[in-house]
């Protein structure tokens, strides 16, 4: 993302996505510092825009009291472009967060409106603070909600906490009004039993449908016990291996309802995908910056909210807590506030996965960061 042409033009809105986190951690201020903003819009915490315009400027006039930036100067233009931004307005019916990026001497001007609440802060350095895109991302993978009755069937495919897509199938049940005679009524009723499972068949290839579009990664099932197990037998083997809940619903819920039916399978998927990964490979910092400098990490796991202070090399590019001789080539370092964050930029630019995980105690206790090793 560096280079002296606009990254993007004022006021365009981009959507979170995992290119656009590693965009922005490829980027080097170099002689000038990047303002990095995470602002909390929910409505729900802030019923006025002035009230979160306040905690704005706190977070400004703190940031230009620290003067924490590079050149030990706050930007002040940087600064003022992100105010204005925020003071623009917000489309709040959708957007509960603000990120916003800026680093106008080399082009940087990034801006997303996230679907879900973030923590007020604003950090000057010479990166683009990512650590909280990284967490949403962590924190909500895309989920399918399929949900059918013997006539009807709706799906969701949700992200962020909102619907991407929507579809919906429906099938009429025939009717029979006079049932006078056996024949009738077993006709009609091997005519309404075809039906059904012609209807549950479209209903599981429009999930097909949706996971070729969407690439989901988890899918939560909402059928009468009388038809998901026909349901779940039409449903690809790729559908099923995702299967991670099964729930009580109608299909005529709202959305609404819907949403919040889910929250609670995410916390689980959450749980269960941390305590897969942790205990194994290496773990604490001094191990996990040696894995990073020899490319050996595959995933990074970092506790929310860790940093600690540490060295880079310039020259090679070394991180280490100790300086300030490169082990690696024997220049001379520079020290950091939070090599932290530095690991996990580095982690995303040899393509490694980056977990920050919420609540984790076996992670605490390991030092709060460790990684899974390629070898």
């Amino acid at each position: 993302m560096a280079g002296t042409q606009d990254l993007a033009v004022e006021g365009a809105v981009n959507a979170l996505s995992q290119d656009v986190i590693r965009s922005l951690a490829a980027f080097r201020g170099h002689d000038a510092p990047v303002v990095s903003l995470y602002l909390d819009v929910d409505g729900r915490r802030y019923v006025r825009p002035k009230e979160y315009e306040l905690r704005l400027d706190a977070l400004v006039r703190h940031a230009q009291e620290r003067g924490n930036g590079g050149n030990g100067v706050a930007p002040a233009g940087d600064l003022a472009r992100v105010e204005q931004r925020v003071k623009q307005g917000v489309d709040r019916s959708h957007t509960r967060g603000l990120a916003i990026f800026s680093c106008a001497a080399h082009g940087l001007w990034e801006v997303l409106e996230l679907p879900v609440p973030v923590r007020n802060q604003l950090v000057v350095n010479q990166v683009p603070y990512v650590r909280q895109l990284e967490v949403i991302l962590a924190e909500h993978e895309r989920i399918c909600v399929l949900l059918a009755d013997r006539q009807r069937a709706r799906m969701l495919v949700v992200e962020l906490g909102q619907p991407v897509d929507r579809s919906e199938v429906f099938d009429e049940l025939p009717r029979h009004e006079d049932d006078t005679g056996d024949w009738e009524r077993d006709h009609v009723r091997d005519h309404a039993a075809a039906v059904v499972q012609r209807h549950l068949r479209r209903t599981a290839a429009m999930a097909f449908t949706a996971f070729q579009r969407h690439g989901f990664a988890h899918l939560v099932v909402a059928a009468a016990d009388e038809i998901a197990p026909t349901l779940e037998a039409e449903l690809h083997d790729y559908l099923r291996q995702r299967i991670v809940a099964r729930l009580v619903l109608p299909v005529s819920s709202t959305e609404a309802v819907i949403l919040d039916a889910v929250q609670p399978v995410e916390i689980q998927i959450e749980r269960a995908r941390e305590e897969a990964l942790s205990g194994k490979g290496v773990a604490g910092l001094p191990g996990v910056l040696g894995a990073l400098v020899e490319r050996r990490v595959e995933t990074l796991l970092v506790s929310d909210g860790y940093d600690a202070p540490g060295w880079r090399c310039g020259t090679c590019g070394n991180l280490g807590v100790r300086g300030r001789a490169c082990p690696a080539c024997g220049a001379r370092m520079e020290q950091l506030d939070d090599v932290v964050e530095e690991a996990v930029e580095e982690a995303l630019k040899q393509s490694c996965r980056v977990v920050v995980c919420v609540g984790n105690a076996d992670l605490d206790v390991q030092g709060r960061i460790a990684a899974l090793l390629r070898f």
